[in-house]
Parts: structure tokens; C-alpha cells; sequence
């Protein structure tokens, strides 16, 4: 028989705030986190703007050393694990360390890492290269670093789907507990790309957001003004247990994740396939997994990137699987106020889906001051509005054609 699969605890690093109680006021608040690039001059760059994390502060989660040894996008997961668990409540002392796992993706990786050993080979030489460079950059090491901090000797894994990423690893971290392999697990997605190489090679993509003068009104999804997207960095780790685990403990439970889907596009390495129709079958999968029908979903936290095709498509996808119930849904984009954090995004989505089901609040979808009209659904406009929320979606879909999908709703014993 399936384990029931329960979420206790949350850990968060965002462009809107550091920790789950900032990240959710910001939200309500429909405050943006999108300014002007501070980590490198782009002066040079079409794009000047992304959602840089703000006074974030390694030594306050970790040991300076050992920190100076990570790249960012590793210091932030083990930060954000560090809130989850405190906010879980778990005293790691006092429990079975082998049957607690890992699973926390990135995206791209270290990528500031790579460009300064870069510039060091390049100027200094090969002689001259760290020889924490390899372990510092590779994409597990927010999954093994943060497995060796907390002594977790579970299944420890990362994945690496895109924009797809947090979501994957918070599904297959869910199936991996359901199955019983793992009493707990900590999951989610980090990401640090902020960084020149990254934001050039986006650019040159012509993929991001070039409202330079107005940086928190660039990213817009769903608004007939939409064009790009935005670049994010942060975490969004989540603790997940089953449910006997979670309440012989007394552990406070936010909500139960009760089904997961994963499918591929199937067509293109950065183009959504056309009218969504993998992306509903992606969310089909996850109703199917859960057991529950397509009129008992509330509330969709959806990817909606604000790139012209993306939001299109999504809404297609929506609609095509939900019929007329597509209108009585909830829907918002978090991303108008974080920007899109690429493999951390699906972590901290994950965790404003759970908050919503939670509060009974929907976070809004900012700077939508002009519907696009062929968008038609309820997409939250810039203000939260409280509404019932007993099961939820969260979609996320990357570059490669990956779609993931989870389902959450409200628990019950």
C-alpha cells in the first residue's frame, strides 16, 4: 500500500525575502524583486535586470570555511534546508539518518564557479586553477553538500531538467517516500546564475525581458505587453514525510502532496510544444496519479514565465484539460514578483502552492494591467484574494521539453 506523503517544513531564498514568513508576506503584497543586475556591470547587456537575492549572509547557516568552498547555488540549498528542517521541527539526533534522503537539483550549477576559474585559467593559467573548482561547480553537490552537513544517508540524488527541475525533484522525492524507501526527505531546487556568461548566453537567445527603465513591472505574465522572461536565483527546499513519521513526532503538517506527473515535449530544445498539448497530459498524469478529478482543483500555480509562447500555451493546456471548469479556477504566476529562478523556481512555487492551500489565500499575479485577450482564465491580477484552496496544481516546464507537474491539497486525518 502507498505511503501517505505529508510536507512539514519549508525553507526559502528569494528575491522577495529569506525565509517562508518573508517569501509569503512579499507575495500577498504583490511586492516585485526585480531590479537593475548588481553582481557584474551589464551595461554591455540587452538585458539589464534580473531578481538578485538581497543580504544574504552564508555564516549565518554555515561554517565560514566551509562555505568559501561551495558556490552560491550550494550555499543556498543548505540554507534553505536549514530553515525546513527548523521549521519541520525534526531533531536529527534523534532519528534514523539512513532512512532520510536527499534530493535537491540545480538547473545550470555552479556557474559562478565556472566563470571565475575561467577568467583564472585564461589569465593565470592551468596552474593556478582551485582544485575545489570540479567539486564546487557540478550540479550534485547542492545535494551532496547538503546531504554531508546534516549526516542524511538516504538516497541522495539531483536533478537536472531546466526550468523543470524543482518540481522533478520534489515529485520523484514524493514517489520515493510513497514507495517506502525513505521516511523523510528534503527536495526542492536551488540556483546562482546571475552571472555574465548565463545572462550573455540568455540574452543572445533573445529569450529574457528588455524593460531596462521599468525592471519591476518587466516580467508580466499573461499581459498582451509580456516579452520575456526574467532571471531569478535562489532555493526552495521542502521537508516531506510520511505520515506516520510526521505525526508520531507531532509535527505540524501544512499539506499533503498526493500526486505527481512527468512527460517530455518531445519537439524542440527551447520551444513549448504547440497548444500545450504535453503540458495538459503532464497535469492529467498528476491527477491520475492522485486519484481525484480535474473539477476538484482549486487553485494553479502556474509556470507562466511571461514569454509570448509559454503563457499562451499554458493557458491552452489548461483549458483543453479542464473544459469549462478552466473558468472557475484559480490561476497566478509567481514569477511576476520573483522572476523565473530556472531550477529553484518549481521549489519555491512548490512552497507558495503549499502556503496558499494553508492560508486560503491565492498570491497574485503582478503587473497584468492589460490582459492579453486571448487569455482569458481568472489570473489573480495584482492583488491576493482569499479563496478556499483544498487541492492545488504547480506546473513547471523546461527547456528540452520537460514538464512536471504536482498535485497538493489540504490534509486530513
Amino acid at each position: 500500500m502507498k505511503k501517505r506523503v505529508v510536507i512539514t517544513g519549508l525553507g526559502a531564498i528569494t528575491p522577495i525575502g529569506i525565509g517562508k514568513d518573508a517569501f509569503w508576506q512579499a507575495l500577498l503584497a504583490g511586492k516585485s524583486g526585480i531590479g537593475r543586475i548588481t553582481r557584474f556591470d551589464p551595461s554591455d547587456y540587452t538585458t539589464q535586470i534580473a531578481g538578485e537575492v538581497k543580504d544574504f549572509d552564508p555564516a549565518k547557516y554555515m561554517d565560514k570555511k566551509e562555505a568559501k568552498r561551495m558556490d552560491r547555488c550550494t550555499q543556498f540549498a543548505i540554507a534553505a534546508a536549514k530553515m525546513a528542517f527548523e521549521d519541520a521541527g525534526i531533531n536529527l539526533e534523534q532519528e534514523d539518518l539512513s532512512r532520510i534522503g536527499t534530493l535537491i537539483g540545480t538547473g545550470i550549477g555552479g556557474m559562478d564557479t565556472l566563470h571565475d576559474q575561467y577568467k583564472t585559467l585564461f589569465e593565470k593559467g592551468p596552474g593556478r586553477i582551485s582544485p575545489f573548482f570540479v567539486p564546487m561547480m557540478i550540479a550534485n553537490m547542492a545535494a551532496g553538500q547538503t546531504s554531508i552537513t546534516f549526516g542524511l544517508q538516504g538516497s541522495c540524488s539531483c536533478v537536472v531538467t531546466a526550468c523543470a527541475t524543482g518540481t522533478n525533484a520534489i515529485g520523484d522525492a514524493f514517489k520515493i517516500i510513497q514507495r517506502g524507501d525513505a521516511d523523510v526527505m528534503v527536495a526542492g531546487g536551488t540556483e546562482a546564475a546571475i552571472s555574465p556568461a548565463a545572462v550573455a548566453g540568455f540574452c543572445a537567445m533573445k529569450a529574457m525581458s528588455t524593460r531596462n527603465d521599468e525592471p519591476q513591472k518587466a516580467s508580466r505574465p499573461f499581459d498582451k505587453e509580456r516579452d520575456g522572461f526574467v532571471m531569478g536565483e535562489g532555493a526552495g527546499i521542502v521537508i516531506m514525510e510520511t505520515l506516520e513519521h510526521a505525526v508520531a513526532r507531532g509535527a505540524k503538517i501544512y499539506a499533503e502532496i498526493i500526486g505527481y506527473g512527468s512527460n517530455a515535449d518531445a519537439y524542440h530544445i527551447t520551444a513549448p510544444a504547440p497548444e500545450g498539448a504535453q503540458a495538459a497530459k503532464c497535469m492529467a498524469m498528476a491527477l491520475k496519479d492522485a486519484g481525484v478529478e480535474a473539477s476538484g482543483i482549486d487553485y494553479i500555480n502556474a509556470h507562466g514565465t511571461s514569454t509570448p509562447l509559454n503563457d499562451k500555451n499554458e493557458t491552452l493546456a489548461i483549458k483543453s484539460l479542464f473544459g469549462d471548469h478552466a473558468k472557475k479556477l484559480k490561476i497566478s504566476s509567481i514569477k511576476s514578483m520573483t522572476g523565473h529562478l530556472l531550477g529553484a523556481a518549481g521549489g519555491i512555487e512548490a512552497i507558495a502552492t503549499v502556503l496558499t492551500i494553508a492560508n486560503d489565500i491565492v498570491p497574485p499575479t503582478i503587473n497584468l494591467e492589460n490582459q492579453d485577450p486571448e487569455l482569458d482564465l481568472d489570473y489573480v491580477p495584482n492583488t491576493a484574494q482569499k479563496h478556499v484552496v483544498n487541492m492545488a496544481l504547480s506546473n513547471s516546464f523546461g527547456f528540452g521539453g520537460h514538464n512536471a507537474t504536482i498535485l497538493v491539497k489540504k490534509y486530513q486525518a
